[in-house]
């Protein structure tokens, strides 16, 4: 490895090896990818206490540099987490291998038979934050569909992203394959990251995963292109056939679970014929959790709220905090999200058909709802055994990004001595 101070030079080696490792990946057996991740979660348990300990190096400095509670959460490891992102890496490596599947496949009258097949997309290039569990999950997801791919953690994840990564390399070894498919930048230097947003001839694609400032930096300096979404503004609409216990469940599990994942609900619309019975139920529920309400002036009457600001709307809280409003109909709902939505995640609570298909049919969220926590909103538990994140643009990539959406196509044509006429 070059020297750590001088970025250039050690991002462009660090992209030259894994274009390289790319071109050895793109016909990879997938036996192979399947050992180097279930050796790599088998090495990961077996150093966990290194792990734990690396982690709580993290944890400190995240204290001197006055990380919220939200970012510490995202940040601990102990052995439950780590012992859910070793059932990730064996998820991952008992599913199928995209690479190579047909998606279709027809016969032409001229006697051509053609086939739409999947292939890596190269080199993944993932920027982010606190979360070091996505040091194995992009590095699983990568590898499975075929990619290699340079993972720049963030400073306060350093240690542990580094241990969970020797772990990765440890399984890439066992099985054979290139150590360079899954790299880490070494270095704390926030100029590894203005680095690789130009690196146009080595890495295909940039994912970040963070908070606003991360996402809104990367969408706007990057030269390479980009699967991110911005903010998680997640709607919950409480419709007036919403069923009252599983309007509880679905908004308390929604908002205090994990409130510093991209997919915790941060407004709650509530039906104005819901608003009496249901609404100020799950209001007062919400605030009896400990959650703070800043609702519209219907939902500020209740002890324990307080008014809503103009800046409410469309915020992403990451915190037990939600905004609150009452609406006069399900098409009241459907123009405040469009209004303040993010295109990440909505939900309906609702028993009626038709008002669960018109929230479907008109809203254009990459995921949406009906009668479940928004808290699914998680590769993982999409079965994808992991996500590299949540994409909310409209080309390639949407929703929960897979190994299958780490993937395009290609076309084999063939013939029989076939010319065209």
């Amino acid at each position: 490895m070059k020297d750590l101070h001088d970025i250039p030079q050690l991002m462009d080696e660090l992209g030259r090896r894994a274009r390289d490792a790319a071109a050895e990946l793109a016909y990879a057996a997938p036996e192979a990818k399947a050992r180097a991740l279930t050796v790599a979660a088998d090495t990961l348990w077996d150093r966990r206490a290194e792990v734990v300990e690396a982690n709580a190096k993290d944890l400190e400095f995240g204290r001197e540099k006055g990380l919220s509670d939200a970012m510490t959460d995202r940040l601990r490891l102990d052995e439950e987490r780590i012992a859910s992102i070793c059932e990730s890496l064996r998820t991952i490596a008992a599913q199928d291998d995209p690479v190579g599947a047909t998606i279709a496949e027809w016969d032409r009258p001229t006697g051509l038979h053609i086939r739409r097949v999947r292939t890596p997309l190269g080199v993944v290039g993932v920027i982010y934050e606190s979360r070091p569990n996505v040091t194995a999950d992009a590095g699983a997801l990568c590898l499975k569909s075929g990619n290699a791919v340079i993972l720049r953690g963030g400073s306060e994840s350093f240690h542990s992203s580094a241990a969970i990564h020797d772990c990765l390399v440890q399984g890439l070894r066992e099985a054979g394959l290139p150590e360079a498919a899954i790299q880490l930048v070494p270095t704390r230097d926030r100029a590894a990251v203005s680095h690789m947003l130009g690196m146009t001839d080595t890495i295909d694609v940039i994912v970040p995963r963070g908070g606003k400032g991360l996402v809104g930096l990367v969408q706007r300096e990057a030269r390479v292109p980009v699967f991110a979404h911005l903010e998680g503004i997640v709607h919950i609409y409480l419709d007036a056939a919403a069923d009252p216990v599983k309007a509880l469940d679905v908004v308390l599990n929604a908002k205090t679970r994990r409130t510093g994942i991209c997919g915790a609900a941060e407004c709650l619309l509530i039906h104005r014929d819901a608003w009496d019975t249901i609404g100020q139920g799950v209001v007062r529920a919400l605030i009896d959790s400990g959650v703070e309400v800043r609702g519209d002036a219907t939902i500020a009457a209740i002890e324990g709220t307080i008014g809503a600001g103009a800046d409410d709307w469309g915020r992403e809280y990451l915190d037990m905090i939600i905004a609150a409003k009452v609406v006069d109909d399900i098409d009241g709902a459907i123009s405040h999200i469009r209004s303040y939505g993010s295109g990440h995640t909505d939900c309906i609570v609702t028993e009626d058909d038709a008002a669960a298909s018109r929230f479907f049919e008109r809203l254009d969220s990459a995921i949406l709802m009906r009668n479940a926590s928004t808290q699914f909103a998680d590769g993982g538990e999409f079965g994808m055994g992991a996500e590299i994140g949540i994409a909310t643009g409209k080309m390639h990539a949407r929703g929960p990004v897979g190994a299958e959406q780490l993937t395009s196509f290609k076309y084999i044509v063939e013939g029989d001595g076939t010319v065209r006429r």
